[in-house]
């Protein structure tokens, strides 16, 4: 099955379920949908945190592992934190009674893409644990790398397109862009925000490329 028409199958199936839910009356509508992370700083302000950030060559991977930066946790009730960013980044979600998306739509900014399945979205760390590890998390408590991990506060989680959060990786700025090329400049200052509120490291090719983009803002 091509993934146009598994995607709309998908689609069908979860609508389906939406509507034998709400029959049952288990059906809680979310809020009104932020639909977007916490703004991040302006690019005049990036481009000073930016010069700020110390640049150091990237570290090694070594002793690495997601466990070490425990996710997602829980935020309240029987949500954890990746419910929490689906209902915030999402349009009309609505959860069950487990706080389980089970119907809405995302909308990627790093490649344009609508969803209206959950499980075709991924909570991206803008600053992926392990480019954090390498910059300077790796000296951390876990305790530390867990907040890092669920920080719904910076512009740190966002709801995109799961295949394409696989494709980004572990790669910082200098290595992988969103193709959206409009939003680069808001890739840029979450990633910058991010960085310099957990004094995490540059390297110098990270470095130029956000300049760069800064730049252009």
């Amino acid at each position: 099955m091509s993934g146009v028409y598994a995607r709309h199958a998908r689609r069908i199936a979860v609508l389906a379920a939406a509507s034998a839910v709400a029959a049952t009356g288990l059906l809680a509508t979310a809020p009104a949908a932020q639909a977007a992370p916490p703004t991040p700083v302006s690019a005049s302000t990036a481009r000073s945190y930016l010069s700020q950030l110390t640049v150091s060559p990237e570290g090694s991977s070594t002793g690495y592992s997601r466990d070490l930066f425990p996710h997602w946790i829980t935020q309240s009730g029987a949500c954890n934190t990746r419910e929490v960013v689906l209902k915030r980044d999402g349009s009309n979600v609505v959860q069950d009674s487990s706080c389980a998306a089970v119907s809405g739509s995302w909308h990627s900014p790093y490649d344009g893409a609508t969803w209206y399945a959950a499980s075709d979205v991924d909570i991206d760390h803008i600053v992926p644990l392990a480019e954090a590890w390498r910059s300077g998390a790796n000296s951390w408590t876990t305790s530390k790398r867990q907040q890092f991990a669920n920080d719904l506060t910076r512009p740190q989680l966002i709801a995109v397109t799961d295949n394409v959060n696989q494709a980004k990786g572990d790669q910082d700025p200098a290595e992988w862009l969103p193709s959206v090329t409009s939003y680069r400049c808001m890739y840029a200052r979450m990633w910058v925000h991010t960085k310099y509120y957990w004094n995490l490291k540059v390297d110098s090719a990270e470095k130029s490329a956000l300049q760069s983009i800064l730049n252009g803002c």
